[in-house]
């Protein structure tokens, strides 16, 4: 049993993917997204907040998603714990990633309070796209510590660069944000049932946002998980029945 549940040393054919190539993986994808603090840095300095409270959300919360939503909100006139509230809800799913993640990496018990740090959307998917386990915390450490260190150097610049940029919705840079969350997003919807999650709550935000107070509209719209999977599961109750009764009848 143990065998089939635990992650093993080699891939299906037997062969180790090289250790370059995790690294070249984890780089590219470290790189590519660390790049976006810039704008959460000018984003954020853009809402009020200074530039302590700026890299100080870079470094303790790093989840981008989250810290986009908040300052966003904040940028908006929202409550600061309506706000908080939207980040938070956002930033849950990190701990369903760590209850898979601590299985494939195995990490020693004094090792995972500071890899929890870095469990995000990105090093998840770069460690769950690896066929070993020694593969997995390579992906994992590569990505977490390129994107951890170009992130929030990539937010200190932005929030200092801020001044010099000026109204950051005369650039775009207030989009830059949704746009990077539903970049990250996009690729993971591979059912139909996760699809009609994503436009419940895109029809749900959009459509409360001119009546509700900045960050109430994604507290929300966290609604459109539980409505989509309650309306799957008589979808596919009804289908069971259905299955039966045309079972019956053909007897």
């Amino acid at each position: 049993m143990a065998q089939h549940i635990a992650l093993t040393d080699q891939t299906a054919d037997g062969s180790d993917k090289p250790d370059r190539a995790v690294v070249r993986d984890a780089l590219g994808v470290g790189v590519a997204v660390g790049l976006s603090g810039f704008a959460f840095g000018v984003t954020s300095a853009g809402s009020g907040l200074g530039l302590l409270q700026t890299c100080a959300l870079s470094l303790l919360v790093f989840t981008g998603a989250s810290q986009f939503a908040l300052v966003g909100a904040l940028a908006a006139g929202g409550n600061p714990f309506t706000a908080a509230a939207g980040a938070f809800f956002l930033g849950v799913r990190n701990a369903f990633y760590g209850l898979r993640l601590s299985q494939l990496l195995a990490l020693p018990r004094a090792v995972r309070p500071f890899a929890a740090q870095w469990v995000i959307d990105e090093t998840t998917a770069v460690t769950l796209a690896q066929p070993t386990r020694r593969a997995a915390r390579i992906g994992f450490t590569v990505t977490g510590l390129s994107l951890y260190v170009l992130w929030n150097l990539t937010t200190l610049l932005g929030a200092l660069g801020a001044e010099a940029i000026g109204d950051t919705r005369a650039w775009g840079l207030d989009a830059a944000g949704p746009a990077v969350f539903l970049a990250l997003l996009a690729p993971m919807l591979k059912t139909a049932a996760e699809r009609a999650v994503a436009g419940l709550a895109v029809l749900l935000g959009l459509g409360l946002l001119p009546v509700l107070p900045a960050g109430v509209p994604v507290l929300v719209a966290a609604l459109a998980a539980p409505l989509a999977l309650f309306a799957e599961g008589r979808r596919r109750g009804r289908a069971g029945r259905d299955g039966l009764d045309g079972a019956e009848a053909d007897r």
